[in-house]
C-alpha cells in the first residue's frame, strides 16, 4: 500500500492523505457475504446515548469475515482483495475447492492466485492457518484466538501481528501488538504473517468533515464547557481544570487511570501488561 499526497488547494487538502488503492482488484463486494449493517450510533434500546462523539457518516454494508478458519484442509485460492469500510486492513475473497466463498482479512504480500489453507499439518507460509503449537518460535501471526473454536480476536487491524516467544506445557507465550505478554492455550489457531495495509496509521485526515464521513461526530474539552456540563467547566478565561486531577463527564479519575477489573479472569494469563 502507498499513500497519496494532495496539494494545498484548500484548507482541507493542504495536509490530507490517502490511500492509493493499490491493491484492491474488486470494486463490488460478493453478494452473498454481506448483510445489512444496523448501526446504534451510540444509543442503547430506548434510544438514549450512551457513547458519545457517534452518529452520521456513510452508510455501509457488513462483510462476513471468516475469522474461525476452520475448513481444515479444504484448499482456498485467493481471487480478489477488497475494500472494507468496517475495518482499516484489506479483505481477501477465497474460492475454496469444495466450492464454498469466505473473506479474510488480508495477510501483507498474499497475492491473488495463491493458494492458503487451515489445518494442523499445513505448511509454514502466509496466510496459512494452524495451532500455536505447531508453529515456531519467533514467527509473526495474526488473527489469534483466544479460546480454541472462538474465532481469531487478536492482531486483526491493518500492520498488526504477534510474536511468539516461548512454549511451556499447554501453553504458548506471545508479545502483542500493544507490547502486553500473555499465554494462550496451545489449541488456538492463528494465521501466519502480518496484517497489511501497513500504512494506514500514517494517514492523515485532512478536515472534520472527514471524520464525519466515518460516522465520527466532534469532540469538545471539558474545560471549554460550563460548570453544569462538565467538571472542568467554568472560569474566567483560559482557566484550569481547577481539581487536583482530571475527571471524566461522571465524575470518575480520567488520562491515566487503569480501568481494567482487579479480579477479571484472564488476569493469570498475562505475564506483563500493556504499558
Amino acid at each position: 500500500m502507498a499513500i497519496r499526497l494532495y496539494k494545498g488547494y484548500t484548507p482541507g487538502t493542504r495536509n490530507r492523505t490517502v490511500s492509493t488503492f493499490g491493491e484492491i482488484t474488486a470494486n463490488r463486494p460478493e453478494k452473498t457475504l454481506i448483510k445489512k449493517n444496523h448501526r446504534n450510533k451510540g444509543r442503547n434500546n430506548k434510544g438514549i446515548i450512551t457513547s458519545r462523539h457517534k452518529g452520521g457518516g456513510h452508510k455501509k454494508r457488513y462483510r462476513i469475515i471468516d475469522f474461525k478458519r476452520n475448513k481444515i484442509n479444504i484448499e482456498g485460492k485467493v481471487v480478489n482483495i477488497e475494500y472494507d469500510p468496517n475495518r482499516n486492513a484489506r479483505i481477501a475473497l477465497l474460492y475454496y475447492k469444495d466450492g464454498d466463498k469466505k473473506y479474510i482479512i488480508h495477510p501483507r504480500a498474499l497475492k491473488i492466485g495463491q493458494t492458503i489453507i487451515s489445518g494442523p499439518n499445513s505448511p509454514l507460509e502466509i496466510g496459512n492457518a494452524l495451532p500455536l503449537e505447531y508453529i515456531p518460535l519467533g514467527t509473526a501471526v495474526h488473527n489469534i484466538e483466544i479460546k480454541p473454536t472462538q474465532g481469531g480476536q487478536i492482531a486483526r487491524a491493518a500492520g498488526g501481528y504477534a510474536q511468539i516467544v516461548a512454549k511451556d506445557g499447554n501453553f504458548v507465550t506471545l508479545k502483542l501488538p500493544s507490547s502486553e505478554v500473555r499465554i494462550i492455550n496451545k489449541k488456538c489457531y492463528a494465521t501466519i504473517g502480518q496484517v497489511g495495509n501497513i500504512d494506514a496509521n500514517n494517514i492523515t485526515i485532512g478536515k472534520a468533515g472527514r471524520n464525519r464521513w466515518l460516522g465520527k461526530r466532534p469532540k469538545v474539552r471539558g474545560v471549554a464547557m460550563n460548570p453544569v456540563d462538565h467538571p472542568h467547566g467554568g472560569g474566567e478565561g483560559r482557566s484550569p481544570i481547577g481539581r487536583s486531577k482530571p475527571v471524566t463527564l461522571w465524575g470518575k479519575p480520567a488520562l491515566g487511570k487503569k480501568t481494567r477489573r482487579i479480579k477479571k479472569y484472564s488476569n493469570k494469563y498475562i505475564l506483563r501488561r500493556r504499558k
